[in-house]
């Protein structure tokens, strides 16, 4: 009996104990719970978006995810803003196979058809657009104006999209077999490819999809997107918004699926047969593993990878355009993006005229929170890319490089460092040559056009390139076959910025894929030629007898 009551005794205290713990966690969560911004006033228009503490991370018609639990930080403060339940391999499973079948559906809608629906989609990404805008802002971290700038760059892409409904399509081509009368068409077919994976980056966590979502859905595809790890909260909003048009227009939501995660997610994406277009957009290291894993299954793939863009300034340059266009191309997004200007050429009878302009205008930046609508400069979006910053300006000193201006990480709360210029360094230093995704300018001296268009050439990645020159001569000469070898090729404009209109990408290690306007459409679709005989007769091309 005494052993019972002391086994009682201990199995009461045990259960005890577990009721403390349980409690005690259960008030961490809590606690925890109300540290994240979505938590406090300032930021309840994030349940605008439809987010809320912890956010589902797959949409394949049906949200969920029984992943991690990964939680967002907001670069400016780095304080937590809300969590995401990242998709499992089992959950990418079963969106890619509910996508699939979504197409089924999807695909026999006629090309106008579907342009109405992205016209819809367009509609509702404008009515929230500066709400959506502000969550690219506190997420990623870039100036509100270019939040909201973003979000209107996947407006522009629907509005693109819808007219290229009604455009896309091959031609009527004269057949040879017709020489014995009418009888034969040959004609180009244009058909989806199917199942579009779409893989983006953190510093356009909506334009870059945008781009791709848009053209793949007029051109009858599905897509499944996989946004960057950093930024899911922004993914999850963007597809809230666009499956409620697909919702509310009776279609499966799994034609625009999403699945938030990691390396894991992405490699199963790219390794997928059942893919069959993957677009990624990212580092030029990573999407170089992206692409093996596809063309190892003979997959395609469309590839958006690094720049380390140029601004080349010759002595008859106008000035009063030079100096804006590169701090603008040079500072914006606080050097994250991937058309950011990393090189600054100038004539040597200029340069040290505008390296001192530059200084001034550097030190005339307003730097500080992003949603500031004051603000031209916020923070780097981790602390891995201050220390990557850090580390390049070391670099750069060790290679014989001079500070002109910053050169330091601020010192105040969040991801910030100081916009740099340096000089002295050799055209062809290592740490010119390799591109660092944050705010660092490297300006060098040249002597002559043939000495700039040549370093212009050299690095290897051949995204975006700018001159600045009244001479039209060298203006058609940097637009030749000597001139930029770039996707990109501008003239007294700066690097970034591009238009939708134009087909956007680059060459050589930038991967050499092109989104956006143009004839990018032909990228998310597959072409087949087709020779049609409505005759009685049977004549063979090139003259054939065989009979």
């Amino acid at each position: 009996m005494p052993q019972f009551i002391a086994l009682s005794a201990a199995a009461r205290h045990w259960v005890l104990r577990r009721k403390l713990l349980c409690a005690s966690a259960c008030l961490r969560h809590r606690a925890a719970m109300s540290t994240l911004l979505i938590n406090q006033p300032t930021y309840a228009w994030l349940r605008e978006l439809g987010l809320r503490e912890e956010n589902d991370g797959v949409y394949n018609g049906t949200w969920g995810g029984r992943g991690e639990v990964v939680t967002s930080y907001c670069p400016a403060n780095n304080e937590p803003i809300a969590r995401v339940r990242q998709a499992t391999t089992k959950d990418y499973e079963e969106t890619v196979k509910k996508a699939k079948e979504a197409w089924k559906i999807w695909a026999d809608i006629p090309a106008p058809k579907r342009g109405e629906i992205v016209r819809q989609i367009g509609d509702a990404l404008r009515r929230k657009i500066k709400v959506l805008g502000s969550l690219v802002s506190l997420e990623m971290g870039k100036i509100y104006v270019e939040g909201v700038g973003e979000v209107q760059e996947y407006v522009d892409v629907c509005d693109y999209a819808v007219g290229l409904s009604r455009m896309i399509g091959g031609p009527v081509l004269p057949s040879e077999r017709t020489s014995l009368g009418p009888g034969h068409a040959l004609i180009e077919q244009w058909n989806p490819v199917g199942l579009v994976g779409i893989i983006t980056a953190f510093n356009f966590p909506v334009a870059v999809y945008g781009w791709n979502n848009a053209i793949a859905l007029i051109c009858g595809n599905v897509c499944l997107w996989k946004g960057a790890p950093t930024t899911p909260l922004t993914s999850v909003a963007v597809t809230k918004i666009v499956a409620e048009v697909l919702e509310q227009n009776n279609l499966p939501g799994a034609i625009c699926s999403m699945t938030c995660g990691g390396a894991e997610i992405g490699s199963a994406l790219a390794k997928d047969e059942r893919v069959d277009l993957v677009s990624f957009t990212g580092s030029t290291h990573v999407g170089k593993l992206v692409s093996l894993m596809v063309q190892e299954r003979f997959g395609r793939q469309l590839l958006e990878l690094g720049g380390n863009n140029a601004i080349v300034v010759f002595e008859d340059a106008d000035l009063n355009l030079v100096v804006p266009s590169t701090v603008f191309a040079a500072v914006g997004t606080a050097g994250q993006r991937c058309t950011t200007t990393r090189r600054l050429m100038l004539h040597e009878s200029i340069h040290d005229d505008v390296v001192e302009r530059l200084s001034k205008a550097y030190k005339q930046i307003r730097i500080g929170d992003p949603w500031d609508s004051n603000t031209l400069y916020g923070p780097l979006h981790t602390k891995e890319a201050v220390e990557q910053y850090k580390a390049a300006i070391e670099q750069a000193k060790q290679q014989g490089g001079t500070i002109v201006c910053g050169g330091k990480v601020m010192d105040r709360p969040g991801n910030y460092v100081e916009p740099t210029i340096i000089t002295g360094l050799a055209h062809d230093a290592p740490i010119v040559h390799k591109e660092t995704f944050v705010p660092i300018l490297y300006v060098l001296k040249f002597k002559t056009e043939e000495e700039a268009f040549s370093w212009n050439n050299e690095v290897k990645q051949g995204l975006s390139s700018s001159i600045f020159t009244k001479d039209m001569g060298r203006v058609f000469r940097w637009l030749g076959p000597k001139g930029s070898d770039c996707g990109i090729v501008n003239v007294n404009i700066p690097t970034s910025g591009a238009e939708i209109g134009g087909a956007f990408g680059g060459e050589k290690h930038t991967g050499g894929g092109r989104e956006s306007g143009s004839d990018s459409w032909k990228q998310y679709m597959r072409r087949s030629t087709c020779t049609i005989n409505y005759s009685k007769d049977l004549p063979l091309a090139q003259g054939i007898k065989f009979e």
